[in-house]
């Protein structure tokens, strides 16, 4: 080679490093900026239903960074949608529109709809437990061919079809093991479901009418009520309702997923939802009595109960909330537990807030013990916190909020920082689909 061409050379060789170094592209060789369809690198997903000022419903792209709607159009839905479910990846979300019963996969990483699943009614609860494009949705109203009562899970292929039914009477509530192995499905009785769904045989499993254990499903009684469960590794924390339910006593069952069996039961005011973080269990509901606002000077008669149960001394600490039935709770990265229910009592007029003002939001400080109701109406239907930033979104009375928990949120009650993110329609969840 000449001294010439080894110039050249070493001239293009050093432009193509300043390039790389100038503009940090993934092509010279890393960033650690995540590339995606949209061009956002921190996406968050809120469902939108249409209103009388909108005539169309989807799924809207917001810039996680900065609290704004990113200029991406909405990815289709239907045109109610709301409750959504995010696999542990991240990489499948799934949208319920309760205008068609159906249930929207939308495949993240490409930004794309992977396919839309028709249910036989409206689910309130549903799961993707893994990156395998199956889901599973509680329907109490679905027909049973052959049978006169109603209830199943749907085992749904995402990429567009039930590919099988598992007959359970009013299943009303679905949840999963980590690897979705193993569901545990509630639908009001004083039993759980234990459902081993890769087993089910399609088109309907008619395993779990036969009170005998079987491979494909165990009916475990003895509970009160049961409504829901955490899943921690082998262990199941199922909340009994009780007396909110029409039951006994409000507990929390702790339930050994190998043995299915009950290794202990812990007292609680009242439970429909729960949280897990580390050794405490926080348990939410509004007992049927002893509901009083006690600590409190507001106008509602009735309020709720947060339970703060230290599983290893299984002993609860107990603050007051607001009332309703609770099913959300997140944590936010500086400790403040955001809680929600819906049918709440709803005081004053967040239009005009002359004077008292409260929804069915509660948030409870744990670092000091502190609860606060911030001046907001409506049910809470989404709830979405970050690990990088100070900040939670709440979806409450139709609104998606923005609360920056970084402040002391217990003196000022700011939304911030522009308060609401302007989305036209009712918003019905939210949901971050990048880690961060």
């Amino acid at each position: 080679m000449s001294l010439g061409a080894f110039g050249l050379t070493r001239r293009v060789l050093l432009l193509v490093l300043g390039l790389c170094a100038g503009f940090s592209l993934l092509s010279c060789g890393g960033s650690s900026k995540k590339q995606t369809t949209s061009g956002l690198s921190e996406r968050v997903l809120a469902s939108q239903g249409v209103s009388s000022t909108s005539t169309f419903g989807g799924l809207v792209f917001i810039d996680g960074r900065n609290d704004t709607i990113a200029r991406v159009a909405p990815l289709s839905a239907g045109s109610s949608p709301g409750l959504m479910a995010v696999n542990p990846t991240r990489s499948i979300l799934t949208a319920f529109d309760a205008g068609s019963n159906s249930v929207f996969a939308i495949n993240t990483v490409t930004e794309s709809t992977l396919g839309t699943v028709h249910l036989p009614g409206p689910t309130n609860s549903m799961v993707v437990p893994s990156a395998t494009e199956v889901g599973y949705a509680a329907v109490p109203s679905a027909q049973v061919t052959g049978y006169s009562f109603v209830g199943a899970i749907d085992v749904m292929n995402l990429r567009g079809a039930i590919s099988t039914t598992i007959a359970i009477p009013n299943a009303q509530t679905v949840i999963s093991n980590d690897p979705g192995t193993q569901l545990i499905v509630f639908n009001g009785t004083d039993s759980i479901y234990i459902v081993s769904p890769g087993i089910a045989v399609p088109p309907v499993d008619q395993s779990c009418l036969n009170n005998t254990p079987n491979s494909v499903c165990t009916i475990v009684s003895g509970f009160d009520r049961p409504v829901y469960g955490i899943v921690s590794g082998n262990t199941a924390y199922i909340l009994n309702c009780g007396p909110e339910c029409g039951g006994a006593q409000a507990s929390v069952a702790i339930f050994d997923l190998g043995s299915l069996t009950v290794t202990n039961t812990i007292p609680v005011e009242a439970a429909t939802w729960a949280l897990l973080q580390g050794s405490t269990l926080y348990v939410a509901g509004t007992p049927a009595t002893g509901n009083d606002c006690s600590g409190q000077t507001t106008a509602a008669t009735v309020c709720g109960r947060l339970d703060a149960v230290d599983l290893g001394s299984q002993t609860y600490t107990s603050y007051v909330i607001t009332n309703g039935t609770h099913d959300r709770m997140d944590m936010s990265a500086n400790g403040q537990l955001f809680i929600g229910s819906y049918g709440c009592t709803n005081v004053g007029n967040v239009n005009n807030p002359s004077g008292e003002v409260r929804g069915c939001l509660s948030i409870l400080n744990t670092t000091n013990g502190t609860v606060i109701i911030p001046p907001d109406n409506g049910d809470v239907t989404g709830l979405q916190g970050f690990s990088s930033r100070n900040i939670e979104y709440v979806a409450e009375g139709g609104l998606l909020r923005v609360y920056d928990t970084n402040k002391d949120i217990l003196l000022i009650n700011d939304f911030v920082p522009q308060g609401t993110i302007n989305i036209v329609g009712n918003i019905g969840d939210i949901k971050a689909i990048d880690f961060f």
